[in-house]
């Protein structure tokens, strides 16, 4: 990919956090960090546009999805990370 030279004003706690990155050896340069934080937004940002065409579709052949029905998903994912948790610790008390 072809790299380019451009000017940005960043806050300052940003480029000592990038700096720190570079010194601990999880970047080759504040460049490379913020190009790949950058990196990362861009698919933030291309996920997201994809999971709201993905809910347009599914509410253009189902209707709209209903506060009951986010409601009762949020309980439901709410039981499956208790579920996870609890296995979690039952094999943390196995170890031990």
């Amino acid at each position: 990919m072809t790299k380019r030279r451009i000017t940005v004003t960043i806050d300052a706690e940003l480029i000592e956090t990038a700096s720190d990155a570079v010194n601990a050896g999880q970047a080759s340069s504040v460049s490379a960090w913020v190009n790949a934080a950058m990196e990362a937004k861009s698919r933030h940002s291309q996920r997201l546009a994809a999971w709201t065409e993905a809910v347009a579709d599914y509410e253009a052949e189902f209707g709209e999805i209903t506060e009951e029905e986010m409601d009762t998903q949020r309980r439901r994912d709410l039981d499956a990370a208790d579920d996870v948790r609890a296995r979690a610790a039952a094999r943390i008390q196995s170890i031990e």
